[in-house]
């Protein structure tokens, strides 16, 4: 399946055997977007999380006066809107795809969590993994010295 080769070199699921990443495969959604098209925008509620199999999308973050501007560009085997899988809160950030069939799949924070209860150990696993993802992101963040901290 292609889907499993991709998550085999995603670092937010290291660690999980072909088996699990079969079952995090099988309750991933296709979905396709063309050029310039949003997958979802800042403020909105986070229900999903994406893993990008073929194209490009770019992370788009709002300033205080309300301007857009694009903060990164993410590729095929790269993820977003994983906050999500934890707390469904409001997006920090837009996403929009830069390439005419941008293929992503993605996992619905409900269908994660139930499939982490019924696999703990594969729960175990990809909390651990999001919580280093965060932390790392956060420590990154803070020794920006652009945010102001």
């Amino acid at each position: 399946m292609e889907l499993v080769t991709i998550l085999k070199h995603v670092e937010l699921f290291h660690g999980l055997d072909t088996q699990q990443l079969e079952r995090l495969a099988n309750i991933s959604r296709r979905e396709v977007y063309d050029a310039d098209q949003v997958i979802f925008d800042q403020g909105t509620p986070g229900e999903k999380m994406y893993i990008i199999a073929q194209g490009e999308v770019e992370v788009r973050v709002k300033d205080d006066k309300g301007g857009k501007h694009a903060a990164v560009f993410l590729g095929q085997g790269q993820v977003f809107g994983e906050m999500a899988l934890l707390d469904q809160t409001d997006r920090s950030a837009s996403i929009i795809a830069t390439q005419e069939q941008t293929v992503v799949y993605s996992i619905s924070s409900a269908d994660f969590l139930n499939l982490c209860a019924s696999d703990t150990a594969l729960g175990y696993i990809m909390m651990r993994n999001i919580a280093m993802d965060l932390s790392f992101k956060l420590r990154h963040r803070n020794l920006n010295p652009s945010n102001g901290s």
